[in-house]
């Protein structure tokens, strides 16, 4: 009996590590929006693609015109793979180019 016991407590710890060890992967599993693919981009929320824009360019300006900029990218066909950080920073330098000339 004092076997089974043992045994059972040691059951119940391995698989309260694993299950530990699961949830945290899971936890880190939860992606910025920064450093995410346009696959993403697709499926977050407005407020959500302002303040990744606003991070990612460290400004508040333009920043509805970088979301529409970035949709219109993420809806062209094979643009899932694309980073947002890149997509961004090709509107951005657009806005830029048409503001200086």
């Amino acid at each position: 009996m004092k076997f089974l016991k043992n045994y059972l407590k040691f059951f119940i710890g391995i698989a309260v590590l694993i299950m530990a060890i699961v949830i945290f992967f899971i936890a880190q599993g939860v992606n910025d929006l920064e450093s995410a693919n346009l696959k993403k981009w697709r499926s977050a929320d407005v407020e959500r693609r302002i303040a990744t824009v606003q991070i990612l360019i460290a400004s508040d300006e333009h920043s509805e015109l970088l979301v529409q900029c970035v949709d219109k990218i993420a809806s062209l066909p094979d643009s899932g793979e694309m980073a947002v950080k890149d997509a961004v920073s090709l509107c951005y330098t657009g806005i830029q180019l048409k503001e200086n000339n």
